[in-house]
């Protein structure tokens, strides 16, 4: 090395910075490549992106060529450095080249190209594919051993090199993409993604209409009662009962009903009952994706939800589901009368309102993981029927039944501690 002149010494150790920019690149870029994007490009035929998912396959190999290169370039670099210094200053040469070749390293070999592939991964990644992908071929016995010999050693540190697929979100995880989307996705949309990734928390038991507020026809009532009652209902399908909401008949569209009333001719409760379809019955720990599965699989709109005991305990509706992922999209009279604003930051609440419902109305944090009516999580809360008007906290929320008959609270008025520790 000594016969070489200087120019071609400082040309090559140029040459070999260089190469050791484009390996700590073409590390951080490959690493910080989202895979999602680069999935959707290597479904479009980008040439680039498929070579570079292929390398990312097997990460391993992937890092090992990338060091093994910058390595012997780093070496190469700093060994020609220091001929370079010793022939200009002699034996304080060596430290001279050492500081010096560290800093040039760090910012021109290191920070620079690192910084820039973090920000720009994909161009960076894609075209280093195009020359990562034979080096990888040629030095492959190379890094088979270096790999090999690296297993070996965090096997006995008892780590495990082999795992789980990689880039599989969990829920939580999707939500928080699904949140970081920003301006790519707008609100309604990321409303509705976040309210479908929910859907396995909840069940049919959490939006289910309650046994007592079920409209159903009676077979023991008069026909006279029964045709009214169909005439003026405000829902198309109806239980039809015989005395009992767990005696269930089967469900009537009024469609049907009204193509009898047709006719002229007079109606028998039979004729009803035979236009009637089976009723559909569902467990009540039924998640609602499940639920929503398998409404689209049995064709049906509405089922009747049971207890462990096959007691009917209400009753859910294919747009029950929906609302839970698009909001709300019919108007509901009685749902509007639920809650009533008093004045600023207090409501009259009907303690048969769903805590659910409360908390999308008024943005409102109160526990839904035990009583599903504001009228049970006050009983539970106090673990009694008040006699009298009583309030009590809730986290920053204070509850108070005013309107209580012997069996249930009827009415709450609650507001929000704004400032509450």
């Amino acid at each position: 090395m000594n016969e070489l002149s200087d120019s071609f010494l400082l040309a090559t150790l140029a040459i070999l910075i260089l190469t050791s920019a484009f390996f700590s690149g073409s590390e951080t870029g490959m690493m910080a490549l989202n895979p999602y994007k680069l999935k959707h490009r290597v479904n479009s035929g980008h040439k680039g992106a498929k070579r570079a998912s292929r390398l990312l396959e097997k990460p391993e190999k992937l890092i090992g060529i990338i060091l093994i290169g910058n390595n012997l370039v780093n070496i190469g670099a700093s060994a020609i450095a220091t001929v370079l210094a010793m022939r200009w200053f002699g034996d304080a040469g060596v430290l001279i080249a050492t500081g010096a070749l560290t800093i040039i390293i760090l910012i021109f070999a290191e920070v620079t190209p690192k910084t820039l592939a973090a920000h720009r991964p994909e161009l960076i990644a894609i075209p280093a594919s195009s020359v990562l992908t034979p080096l990888l071929v040629v030095f492959s016995p190379f890094v088979w051993l270096v790999n090999h010999a690296s297993r070996i050693l965090l096997r006995l540190l008892g780590l495990k090199t082999s795992g789980g697929q990689r880039h599989i979100l969990s829920t939580d995880e999707l939500k928080t993409v699904v949140q970081e989307g920003g301006k790519q996705i707008s609100p309604t949309y990321k409303g509705m993604l976040l309210n479908i990734l929910d859907l396995d928390k909840m069940t049919v038991e959490d939006i289910m209409v309650p046994r007592n507020e079920v409209q159903t026809i009676d077979t023991n009532d008069s026909f006279a009662e029964i045709e009214q009652q169909i005439s003026q209902s405000e829902y198309t399908r109806i239980p039809i009962v015989n005395g009992d909401i767990n005696d269930v008949v089967g469900i009537l569209h009024l469609r049907n009903a009204l193509n009898l009333f047709k006719t002229g001719d007079a109606i028998k409760k039979d004729q009803l009952i035979a236009a009637a379809h089976d009723a559909y019955f569902v467990p009540e720990s039924t998640p609602l994706s499940t639920m929503l599965v398998n409404f689209q699989k049995q064709q049906r709109r509405i089922g009747l939800v049971v207890d462990e005991y096959g007691d009917v305990q209400g009753l859910v509706t294919l747009e029950d589901l929906l609302e839970e992922i698009v909001g709300r999209f019919t108007t509901d009279t009685n749902d509007d009368d639920d809650i009533i604003v008093i004045a600023e930051n207090n409501f009259s609440i009907d303690a048969t309102a769903l805590v659910r419902d409360v908390n999308k109305a008024l943005d409102w944090e109160l526990p839904i993981d035990g009583p599903k009516t504001m009228n049970g999580l006050i009983v539970e809360t106090l673990e009694q029927i008040p006699e009298a008007p009583v309030a009590i906290r809730i986290g920053n929320y204070i509850l108070e039944a005013q309107l209580i008959d012997k069996q249930r609270i009827k009415t709450i008025s609650a507001y929000q501690l704004i400032d509450a520790d």
